[in-house]
């Protein structure tokens, strides 16, 4: 009997690669800006054993490109060593359990206050090593000494201006279902406060303005009936924006009813004079099922109450970054991926760059079976919102490798800056960041 296909997010470049490689002075075809010194990571799910019930569900896997001096000096990929990798620590998806060091730390990786951290909304964050000499091994697990009892979203934002890192956790069997969390620049946590919402949903990410919080109730109800990911649509729960101040963490979170939808992504928001928020996200009319996503604009008025919804562009629209020291401000332009995603079909590989003032948008092809993943902004200098570069990891589907692309932000329909040529295909995954050297 001939084998059964692979499941959609274990087969082509969804599969797992099986080898952690640490290799040196990659070959680069064009010019790598000599400005960018420091890390680009990003991180996915990589089951060790080549098999996981769901995308979302592998084994997390950091994958560090660095550069410095206008070389490609290295790349290693490691998996993170949770507990769960390590011990056979048992994640239960969605439920309430003690041990938040079970978890995969597979989504995100960020850096704040010293500690680059491997994120996944299910468990406390993994630190991992990213300093010169160490190979991106893992330290153990983070919970702000012994503060932190609940997990941590995979989507923390950092104020620019504070430094702070404002996060939640969701889940559990019980309430409170939602915690809200701020750690100050020192990476103390100082805000621990729960929030009363209706019911356990999947809150992937939220949004961060110079005076908000606003948090995302959307009708993805947890469900232990369904198999992998026992998250479902039910529109009937409904779908609401919460919003609370920043200057009153422990005040009240004002609730407005938005048409049901769900969110994995934002791309910003930021305040319009003291009664208006403007948020941008990635939305799908529903979840679960083969439909797009697309950029939309939700803007707030707390004066009347209301939120007023609109479709910006009729495209695929996919991990959407901002250059992130204007996060929470009015950032101009910001950019998205088309790309494939094992639940929601091919699509043409492309970068989008989008005007959010004038509402035009730039699109980069990478060519004909090539596909990016999220691009992470790199600046070119100190001026936020200024010139910078977009790095993706590039797949081609006909040599079955992976690149480094780098592109000029502010000209992505021109030819590549530079491309360094992996020594292995990175299979597709979630989110990453460039990561500078500090300044000494």
């Amino acid at each position: 009997m001939a084998a059964s296909p692979p499941a959609p997010h274990l087969a082509g470049n969804f599969a797992p690669v099986p080898d952690e490689l640490t290799c040196y002075d990659l070959p680069v075809d064009g010019a790598i800006p000599p400005e960018l010194t420091g890390w680009y990571l990003r991180n996915g799910p990589n089951p060790r054993d080549a098999a996981s019930p769901h995308w979302f569900l592998g084994d997390g896997m950091v994958h560090g490109l660095r550069l410095e001096g206008g070389r490609a000096v290295s790349y290693r990929n490691r998996w993170v060593r949770t507990s769960t990798f390590t011990d056979g620590a048992k994640v239960v998806v969605g439920q309430g359990h003690f041990d938040h060091t079970a978890g995969l730390a597979n989504t995100h990786i960020v850096r704040h206050a010293g500690r680059t951290l491997a994120l996944v909304e299910s468990s406390f964050p993994y630190e991992v090593d990213c300093r010169p000499g160490h190979e991106l091994e893992t330290v153990g697990p983070h919970d702000f000494g012994g503060r932190l009892t609940t997990a941590m979203t995979a989507h923390p934002k950092t104020c620019p201006t504070t430094g702070e890192l404002h996060f939640f956790g969701y889940g559990g069997s019980r309430p409170p279902y939602l915690t809200y969390h701020r750690a100050d620049a020192a990476g103390e946590l100082a805000v621990s406060r729960p929030i009363d919402v209706p019911g356990h949903t999947m809150m992937h990410d939220f949004h961060l303005t110079e005076a908000h919080v606003v948090f995302m109730d959307l009708p993805v109800v947890f469900d232990r009936k369904l198999p992998g990911m026992p998250y479902g649509w039910d529109p009937e729960y409904g779908a609401r924006l919460g919003v609370l101040r920043r200057d009153d963490p422990f005040g009240e979170v004002r609730w407005l009813p938005i048409d049901p939808c769900y969110v994995f992504h934002s791309l910003n928001a930021h305040d319009d004079g003291d009664q208006r928020i403007v948020l941008y996200v990635s939305r799908y009319a529903t979840f679960g099922g083969r439909d797009p996503a697309h950029l939309w604009r939700w803007t707030i008025d707390l004066a009347a109450g209301t939120v007023t919804e609109e479709q910006l562009d009729d495209r695929f629209c996919e991990f959407p970054r901002i250059d992130d020291r204007l996060a929470g401000g009015p950032a101009r332009f910001g950019h998205a991926t088309s790309c494939e995603l094992p639940f929601s079909g091919p699509e043409a590989g492309a970068l989008l760059r989008y005007d959010l003032r004038t509402g035009s948008a730039v699109r980069h092809d990478f060519g004909p079976g090539r596909t990016p993943g999220e691009a992470a902004f790199a600046p070119a200098d100190g001026t936020p919102g200024g010139p910078g570069w977009l790095l993706t990891y590039v797949h081609d589907a006909a040599t079955d490798t992976s690149d480094l692309v780098v592109l000029d932000a502010d000209d992505i329909s021109a030819g590549p800056v530079a491309t360094v040529r992996l020594p292995q295909r990175v299979p597709y995954g979630f989110h990453g960041n460039w990561l500078p050297d500090p300044v000494r």
